[in-house]
């Protein structure tokens, strides 16, 4: 066995035997579909819990989740509770990389991560509402770096 990456893939994935289209999602976008229900990261969210995408995640991006959930001005918007209850969504149902390959290609060192899941996961997209440093590669591997509404339009989501 190599010194890969090691993931958990989900069941119904293993139980079709097909690979689905793979998404990441910045954890921006993540917390953007908490705070507005009528957002377009919001429709991103609701599309993967629908089945139209599996969502490649990890535990450095879960972690981020539960850290950037207890900053004062996260807070104002959602209670931890929220936070909890989409960490545990993507435990049960995203494809999680458990440990990441080095990465330093970013110009934020914070997003390295992100661009560490896109290999390791594989992924077709990484949308991002980040609109400087991540777009700006536009591509990472097979992985399309795209803004949320690029990915809206290529999903054709409403």
């Amino acid at each position: 066995m190599g010194a890969g990456p090691v993931v958990a893939r989900p069941r119904e994935a293993q139980a079709v035997g097909r690979r689905p289209l793979r998404v990441i999602l910045d954890t921006n976008v993540l917390l953007s579909a908490l705070i507005r229900v009528d957002s377009k990261p919001y429709k991103l969210v609701r599309a993967w819990l629908d089945g139209r995408f599996e969502l490649v995640s990890s535990e450095a991006q879960l972690e981020e989740l539960r850290r950037v959930s207890r900053y004062e001005q996260v807070r104002r918007y959602f209670a931890p509770a929220e936070i909890g209850w989409l960490v545990n969504r993507i435990r049960e149902r995203a494809f999680v990389i458990k440990r990441l390959p080095k990465v330093d290609i970013a110009d934020d060192p914070g997003d390295d991560y992100l661009l560490a899941m896109a290999a390791a996961g594989r992924a077709q997209y990484l949308a991002t509402g980040d609109k400087s440093d991540l777009l700006a590669l536009e591509r990472h591997g097979v992985t399309q770096l795209v803004s949320v509404q690029q990915l809206v339009s290529a999903l054709k989501l409403r």
